[in-house]
């Protein structure tokens, strides 16, 4: 991603930030990369659980969004059954880029072209603070999960993969 890149995706997550009255959240840049859970939480200094995963799916065609913690798998029947859907798939990276200008790795919950469904792990309302990738995978943002849930207009949902229990 060539830096002009880099600015644009984090210039629409500020502009969506600041088209909501979300003025006031911070992005952060760090030289460090947030491109996986465990990279971003080094990056942070927050435990995995506080880690915002945004997923592309699509449902019937449409892309979506699914808001994870960090710690959390996603359970695509879940989603499918939330969505009131048929078919499900994860977004290939590729078609997240050509379609939204997002790498993975800094795929942010905001600053789309028109509002994406968005569904929202149920574990994030654990935290008082999630921190969210906000355009590319060296800037990210800390937000309330209810202030992304209003943010996202999304729904919250019993999405993750159940635990297997320990052997």
């Amino acid at each position: 991603m060539k830096l002009s890149d880099e600015q644009d995706a984090v210039g629409k997550v500020r502009a969506a930030l600041d088209a909501n009255g979300c003025g006031d959240i911070k992005i952060k840049i760090t030289e460090e990369t947030i491109f996986t859970v465990e990279d971003a939480t080094k990056a942070v200094g927050a435990p995995h659980e506080e880690i915002l995963k945004s997923l592309v799916f699509l449902i019937d065609g449409e892309p979506v969004l699914v808001l994870m913690s960090g710690a959390n798998r996603v359970n695509e029947k879940a989603v499918l059954r939330a969505a009131n859907g048929k078919k499900v798939k994860m977004s290939a990276p590729e078609d997240v880029f050509a379609r939204f200008g997002f790498k993975v790795g800094g795929v942010p919950p905001i600053g789309y072209p028109t509002r994406l469904r968005a569904f929202l792990d149920e574990d994030l309302f654990k935290y008082p603070i999630v921190w969210s990738a906000a355009g590319t995978d060296h800037a990210f943002f800390p937000i309330a999960p209810e202030r992304l849930l209003v943010l996202t207009d999304g729904i919250r949902a019993a999405i993750k993969k159940a635990s297997k229990p320990e052997a």
